[in-house]
């Protein structure tokens, strides 16, 4: 009698059917594969095709095949003496296919139709004269599988399920009755051979299964192959073989898919370099330096060093003796002549914050202040901070401690650190933790000036303001911004000396025309600007312009007042417009010129802050050009200009805080009409 294992090799012909089947596999893909590798050398590497989105294959693998249940009565002529129960066997699975998803989608379809063996072999049983039996069947169908695809990534790895629509094609068993052991020269019975009746002609069952296109071909192939390893279980349900017993299958099947499909041509895009627009504007006459009469704005905050709740070393104190011989117009005399520069200037006007507030206490002794200390760490915080103060000015300038109240709080009443703000909170929180100075005092309080909020009475000194706006020049390359990753410029002067700016992102520019110039007098220049393209290139345009380099004289005198903004403000607060309309509108001369310009702190995208300077300082000018045009006049020509937070053209630097809250200002420069 034949074992149990050499009967679970298959009948002999299932074995040559399945090496056949190999075989063509084989012979298909390496057919393929030649007619694609002539395509392949033929095709310019510069041509891309997209992802197909029809594929067509074939699919082969291993059913492994699970029985369930019980079967005795197989046919009407033969009924073995004992139930089988349970069992298992691989049968093979091929069927071609045919998919379909495009490459950007999740979804797609998938149909595979072909041959499906579920062969296997019962557990072997003992019958009653204690011979072994042992029933196969080569049970096996053709089969209809549709199934929806999904890529839950958008990648290779896809999931599909869908039902099973199976015809009986074969429906064949074997039963090996064996010898008794204990008699072994008893002659074998012969196999019984037939069909099983009462089998599902047809059969509705369902399957899940996942899968992995892996690329054999690149884009560069208008075909292109793929293969796919894939697993798909099939349970139970609705697999039952026979309309009689219990006798059902489960299968678990994995294989590969080989599938070609393909793709579309992707039409490179032309080449367009997109048209920039060079232009350069020089004043007729670069004022180097110009005397000007500055009405600096006292900012009402002292900041404080995160983690500290002493006075900043920066912030100028003195002692009692110093406080009694202390004037604020000292202070203004020491920066107009201190030639750091203008924000190294007003700096020092505002580092004696408080000198200038004890002075002004001590000149006025009916005012009172609200010392406001803000703190991250709670109000507790807060007023230990403000109490530095308040000891300050009480100590040094002995002012009476009744005429100061201190309070603290977790937050300014305008903070700059919003709700769900994410990005450089750092600077955020450090001009948040500060001492607010408050009063209601109007000898303390900027012109037209009220309330809390109110800033502090503007110092005024005459200066020399170093490259004035009016004597920039404005640099425009209109379309850079698309056509260029950045620009730059070369000047060249009339003995061949070359200078470099840059390189710059933004459209427009503008650079003092002392910078270009020098000391020379005048001249024709060569303007270069070059630019990168996002690939790239180089890109040159030249032009040449004249400049000439004018100084004023030193009894022409200039104005300038200054507007400051909280954190990303854009409105001009509604206290600033008495202001602007009763004090900065008729100190305008007649056909005087007023340059107005908008800056901003480092704080926030780039775009943003120009943007925001830019409306800053047009809502500056309405104001005074409707203030002038009330009084009748219309004989002063604005400029307005945008310079966001660039530091190339930025009042102060950005490194403190107060630096920071300074930036965000418009400055009005009031300039006599040229005689």
């Amino acid at each position: 009698m034949k074992t149990k294992t050499n009967f679970k090799l298959g009948s002999c012909m299932s074995r040559p059917y399945n090496t056949i089947t190999v075989k063509s596999l084989a012979l298909i893909a390496f057919a393929w594969l030649s007619i694609e590798t002539p395509v392949q050398a033929q095709e310019t590497p510069t041509v891309t095709y997209t992802k197909p989105s029809w594929f067509f294959g074939v699919a082969g693998g291993a059913n492994f095949n699970f029985y369930r249940g019980s079967t005795r009565q197989l046919n009407a002529a033969f009924t073995p003496p004992v139930t089988f129960h349970d069992g298992d066997g691989v049968g093979l699975f091929v069927a071609p296919l045919l998919e379909f998803h495009r490459p950007d989608s999740r979804w797609g379809f998938m149909l595979q139709a072909g041959y499906d063996s579920r062969k296997g072999s019962f557990d072997q049983q003992k019958t009653a004269c204690d011979c072994p039996a042992d029933l196969s069947t080569d049970l096996s169908y053709i089969t209809v599988e549709p199934s929806l695809r999904f890529a839950p990534f958008k990648s290779n790895f896809y999931l599909y399920g869908g039902p099973r629509l199976a015809f009986n094609m074969d429906k064949s068993f074997t039963y090996e009755l064996g010898i008794n052991p204990a008699f072994p020269n008893q002659e074998a019975t012969p196999n019984v051979e037939g069909d099983f009746n009462n089998i599902e002609k047809t059969i509705i069952s369902m399957q899940i299964g996942a899968g992995y296109d892996i690329p054999l071909s690149s884009q560069n192939n208008k075909t292109q192959f793929v293969l796919s390893p894939f697993v798909a279980f099939q349970p139970y349900f609705g697999q039952n073989p026979r309309a009689t017993e219990t006798w059902n299958i489960t299968t678990v099947r994995a294989g590969v898919a080989l599938k070609f499909g393909q793709g579309t041509e992707i039409m490179a895009p032309i080449a367009v370099t997109p048209q920039v627009q060079f232009s350069v504007y020089a004043p007729k006459n670069i004022a180097g330096e110009r005397n000007v009469r500055e009405l600096f704005p006292l900012r009402n905050y002292v900041f404080y060093d995160l983690g500290s709740n002493e006075i900043p070393s920066r912030y100028k104190r003195i002692g009692k003796e110093d406080a009694k011989n202390f004037k604020e117009e000292q202070v203004g005399i020491t920066a107009s002549v201190n030639p750091s520069g203008r924000s190294d200037r007003q700096m020092t006007v505002y580092y004696n914050v408080i000198n200038i507030l004890g002075d002004r206490m001590v000149k006025n002794p009916a005012t009172t202040i609200t010392l406001v200390g803000s703190s991250e760490k709670g109000p507790e915080d807060g007023v230990l901070m403000a109490e530095s103060i308040k000891n300050y000015l009480v100590t040094v300038f002995e002012i009476n401690p009744a005429r100061i109240t201190v309070r603290g709080q977790f937050k300014p009443s305008i903070p700059s650190e919003q709700p769900g703000a994410t990005k450089e909170l750092e600077l955020l929180r450090e001009g948040d933790r500060r001492v607010s100075i408050e009063s209601n005092s109007p000898n303390l309080l900027m012109e037209f000036q009220s309330g809390p909020d109110a800033p502090l009475k503007p110092l005024e000194f005459v200066t020399v303001q170093e490259a004035p706006v009016d004597s920039y020049v404005t640099f425009d390359t209109t379309g850079s911004n698309e056509a260029y990753s950045s620009w730059s410029l070369q000047t060249t002067d009339p003995d061949g000396a070359v200078k470099s700016f840059g390189p710059y992102t933004q459209e427009k520019v503008s650079i003092p025309g002392k910078n270009i110039m020098g000391t020379r007098p005048e001249g024709d220049y060569k303007v270069k600007m070059i630019g990168q393209t996002k690939s790239g290139q180089i890109v040159e345009q030249e032009t040449t312009t004249h400049m000439v380099l004018w100084t004023p004289s030193g009894t022409e005198e200039g104005l300038r007042y200054s507007i400051i903004f909280e954190f990303n403000k854009s409105k001009a607060i509604a206290m600033y417009e008495k202001y602007l309309t009763e004090v900065v509108a008729p100190k305008i001369p007649k056909n005087g010129v007023v340059i107005i310009h908008g800056h901003t702190d480092i704080i926030g995208e780039e775009a943003y802050n120009m943007s925001l300077s830019l409306d800053r300082a047009n809502e500056v000018k309405n104001i005074i050009e409707k203030a002038l045009s009330n009084a009748g006049r219309n004989d002063v020509t604005f400029e307005v200009h945008g310079f966001g937070e660039d530091q190339n053209v930025s009042p102060f630097e950005n490194k403190f805080p107060e630096e920071r809250f300074y930036n965000r200002t418009v400055i009005i420069d009031i300039i006599p009409a040229t005689k």
